[in-house]
């Protein structure tokens, strides 16, 4: 009785939570289609009319498949006994809801985290931006570092033009002569070459100072309030400009002009003719302009040198902002918003639950079913309609053919061990009765008919 009552109750609750459950269905139908509609309206471009009217029907398309899937799978999943119907079933709402995942969940996904997705975008293409202009600005500032040699350079030819003037220390005669107009030349040639150095610097910090600007600018777009779409447009106006600067500050660095002004030092190098007033002097003349030509052309190797190694360095490379709408920020930046993925998922596929739920119980129901007897399965308005559909049946019949009818269906409901074999039979007929057969069951049948 037990048992009895558990598959009662049990189908007794799932009649009553019908109405219910269709209403969670229609309920999360209507949420996702709301959710739909928002982010499918960011894809449509046209007029305001037609992106309205085309957002509507398909997300009103969305809602009826979806609450129809779901219905279905409710109402036949559960009823499912065989084990190959069942996984054919359960196959075909693993289908469902991959299917329910590609034509809605990620336009729920893009209208929750739509505009995060979007400021997600825009930080990450500006970190990008911070380290090509800093890139930049350090390609332009390691020309810088070729100054001090310059510098050093420059004094050391000065120095030994003073000292040869006042006491002679190259050729041993003092004087302002042909050594002294070379040492002179030189070192004027790279105090030109570090006056262009020192002016590429305030070129550079300018540049640099206006490429930090944009950046600002950017930073505060990012971090701004109101609507992104407004937003994303002037960040990518600061990104163009801003990309701009970067290109100007690889075009200002002073390397390759170092190195131009490195190989004029030595190719066009213009020895003076030896003025000395005797033959001895003009060939001590001539062998310290050697020395210093040898000297100047080290010098030159060296600039070159260092000027190359600053132009061998990688170029930045021009990059370009590319303006995403707010699925594919979605998409992707997917891992970044991973609990808006799951709400976005979870009300789509949510009725999975209780189609699980449903199947459990109707399995639990005829389970306890089973162990129930025949008598406890029928309820009293089933055992009215059998016995007046017995008395209709055996309204013309003898009483006789009524009771073994009778007798017939008794043996069939008794246990397969508890029938009566022919032997037990013919035992019986031998055995003496007291009392005759009785036709009690019978008469009143046949006295209600009547």
């Amino acid at each position: 009785m037990l048992d009895h009552n558990n598959a009662a109750r049990l189908k007794e609750g799932v009649k009553s939570l019908e109405m219910m459950t269709r209403f969670a269905l229609a309920t999360l139908a209507l949420a996702s289609g709301v959710y739909t509609y928002l982010g499918v309206r960011s894809l449509i471009d046209g007029s305001a009319d037609m992106v309205f009217f085309a957002a509507i029907i398909y997300s009103a398309a969305v809602s009826v498949g979806i609450y129809a899937f779901w219905t279905y799978m409710m109402r036949f999943l559960p009823l499912m006994r065989d084990s190959a119907r069942r996984g054919a079933l359960i196959a075909v709402m693993g289908l469902g809801s991959l299917m329910i995942v590609a034509m809605s969940s990620w336009l729920n996904a893009a209208a929750l985290a739509g505009s995060a997705a979007l400021e997600q975008h825009l930080a990450v293409t500006l970190e990008d931006y911070v380290a090509d202009l800093d890139k930049a600005h350090g390609n332009a500032l390691s020309a810088q570092s070729l100054l001090p040699d310059v510098q050093r350079a420059s004094v050391r030819f000065s120095r030994l033009a003073d000292d040869e003037r006042q006491s002679g220390a190259l050729t041993g005669t003092s004087g302002s002569g042909s050594v002294v107009q070379l040492l002179t030349q030189m070192s004027q040639q790279l105090d030109e070459v570090g006056a262009s150095i020192i002016a590429s610097r305030e070129t550079v910090a300018t540049q640099f100072e206006q490429g930090s600007q944009h950046l600002a600018n950017m930073r505060a777009l990012v971090s701004g309030d109101g609507e992104v779409q407004p937003r994303a447009d002037q960040f990518a106006a600061e990104a163009l400009a801003l990309t701009g600067v970067i290109a100007s500050l690889q075009e200002t660095s002073i390397a390759a002009s170092v190195d131009r002004a490195a190989e004029d030092l030595s190719l066009g190098f213009i020895a003076p003719v030896a003025d000395g007033g005797t033959q001895d002097l003009a060939n001590r003349q001539d062998r310290v302009m050697r020395s210093i030509m040898d000297a100047v052309a080290a010098q030159s190797k060296a600039l070159q040198t260092a000027a190359q190694d600053i132009l061998n360095q990688p170029a930045v490379p021009t990059r370009r902002f590319v303006p995403l709408s707010t699925p594919e920020a979605v998409l992707l930046y997917a891992r970044d918003f991973l609990p808006s993925w799951a709400g976005a998922i979870s009300i789509d596929l949510l009725p999975m639950v209780l189609v699980l739920i449903l199947s459990v119980v109707h399995s639990a129901s005829r389970r306890e079913a089973r162990t129930l007897d025949v008598a406890d399965k029928i309820t009293a308005a089933e055992m009215m309609r059998a016995v007046a559909l017995f008395r209709d049946m055996n309204a013309d019949l003898p009483p006789e053919q009524v009771q073994k009818a009778i007798e017939h269906a008794a043996k069939e409901k008794l246990p397969d061990d508890e029938k009566p074999t022919a032997a037990k039979e013919d035992a019986s007929k031998d055995e003496p009765t007291d009392t005759e057969p009785r036709d009690d069951n019978i008469t009143p049948l046949r006295d209600n008919k009547k």
